[in-house]
């Protein structure tokens, strides 16, 4: 059964945003400079945790804004908010390809697309961009090319086993819909931004057992559901699923079963 809205929001707060959010919260902390004053922009906050962290370290002369699709991760946020002293976020509901500000507001806006499908990035990042200042720095954290290559080996084969021949072969259009870091550079070119690079780091997450990957919070509640959308029948998938997890048992020989993640950020400056 589909978990509720606010089932999801825990569970993002309890496990998603406490690991896999921690490995691209890094990379914001590692390479975007928060300006001394103004206005910052979070897109995508999720839960609130980073957010917060970047209000602290900005301090009193940065007023931070959150912006969440969830309502429910939201109120999370609000309430983290109110427990933390000296940490003021003005935590909003607004769907990513609308932020619901005038343009030019924001003298750093940071987005957080981990979670985020491949088809909205362009979307998000024009509406990021556009309620940017002239020079304000813009950023947006992505899994690149290559990312999740073990588990779609493992899903192509489950598929093929099941007698999903049609569906084995929409595997290659999962791979290949994830953005290239040449992909992401040019995207953000392409929104006027200026002097952007980016990194990547290599990230891995470790699960002991084929069922402990497909119970893990991040993939069955966050992950699965995308890369499940061509079966449409809750048979079929746990069919499937059975022989994913099967298939990770038989190769990993007692030993861990890793999704390798490449967790990039490219980062630009709109023109003044």
């Amino acid at each position: 059964m589909r978990k509720s809205d606010k089932e999801l929001a825990f569970l993002h707060d309890l496990y998603v945003a406490t690991d896999w959010g921690e490995r691209f919260a890094e990379l914001v902390d590692e390479h975007v400079e928060l300006p001394k004053e103004g206005r910052a922009l979070y897109v995508a906050s999720g839960t609130g945790g980073h957010a917060l962290a970047l209000a602290q370290r900005g301090g009193a002369a940065l007023e931070v804004v959150a912006v969440e699709e969830s309502e429910e991760q939201v109120e999370l946020a609000r309430a983290k908010a109110a427990s933390v002293e000296g940490a003021g976020v003005d935590f909003r509901h607004a769907q990513l390809e609308d932020l619901g500000f005038q343009d030019e507001q924001f003298d750093l806006v940071v987005g957080d697309a981990s979670l985020v499908a491949p088809e909205r990035l362009p979307e998000m990042l024009a509406e990021m961009v556009r309620v940017a200042a002239p020079g304000a720095t813009v950023s947006m954290s992505v899994p690149s090319s290559s990312s999740f290559g073990e588990f779609f080996s493992v899903f192509w084969e489950a598929l093929a086993n099941a007698g999903y021949t049609e569906a084995a072969e929409q595997v290659g259009a999962l791979i290949g819909e994830l953005p290239t870091v040449t992909d992401l550079e040019a995207l953000a070119r392409r929104e006027a931004l200026e002097e952007v690079r980016s990194w990547t780091s290599i990230e891995e997450f470790d699960f002991a057992s084929g069922r402990e990957f497909l119970d893990a919070p991040l993939v069955e509640d966050f992950l699965l559901a995308h890369w499940l959308d061509s079966l449409p029948d809750e048979e079929g998938r746990a069919n499937v699923l059975e022989e994913v997890a099967r298939i990770i048992d038989d190769d990993r020989h007692e030993g861990d079963f890793s999704l390798t993640v490449k967790a990039t950020i490219v980062v630009g400056k709109k023109a003044g």
